[in-house]
């Protein structure tokens, strides 16, 4: 699949602001450790942070 520089960086993005959600709830007591803990390690399968254009075209 081809996609532009810009699409990966708003994936990226989204990502880290995922990931930054998740970890707010956790605090918050909204998600427990091991949930927050999985949520993020299955989040990382979808989208692998720093993949470049030459990843995702192959």
């Amino acid at each position: 699949m081809r996609v532009t520089q810009e699409f990966i960086k708003q994936l990226e993005d989204l990502y880290q602001t995922y990931k930054q959600e998740v970890n707010r709830k956790m605090k918050e007591g909204l998600l427990g450790e091991k949930t927050a803990k999985t949520y993020l390690r299955h989040s990382g399968t979808v989208v692998v942070p720093g993949a470049g254009v030459w990843k995702l075209n192959k």
